[in-house]
């Protein structure tokens, strides 16, 4: 597993501004606020392409539920649950961005703690 995320400066600033507003819950505020300082900031075209971040397709296995889903990280303004095209700040998300293909996680979510593995990163272009 990845011992520091890896998240570009934008996405670093709009996390701590989530853990400003108070968006999440205790438990994901800790661990954020945890990731956050330990995390490496680097510019866009400098994030490894296998990286959860904005604009990427992203499959993940869920091994507490035993499913498998994939996913499409967007910006809050494009996100459309419905069309699989979920906001960057949505719990699952943000439980993933920073970590790469391979990493397992364990996330305390909203409903208890889950472990969710990174299988696949892909570039979107919506």
């Amino acid at each position: 597993m990845t011992s520091n995320i890896i998240v570009t400066t934008g996405i670093y600033d709009a996390i701590k501004d989530t853990l400003r507003r108070k968006k999440v819950s205790i438990g994901e505020e800790k661990r954020l606020a945890e990731e956050l300082r330990k995390a490496k900031q680097v510019r866009r075209r400098d994030l490894p392409a296998d990286v959860v971040t904005v604009d990427r397709k992203v499959t993940l296995k869920d091994h507490t539920q035993n499913l498998e889903n994939e996913y499409i990280f967007v910006s809050s303004v494009q996100a459309k649950p419905k069309k699989n095209k979920h906001s960057i700040f949505s719990e699952m998300a943000l439980a993933v961005v920073g970590y790469k293909v391979g990493d397992i996680i364990d996330w305390p979510f909203k409903d208890g703690e889950r472990k969710i593995e990174i299988l696949k990163v892909e570039p979107w272009k919506g």
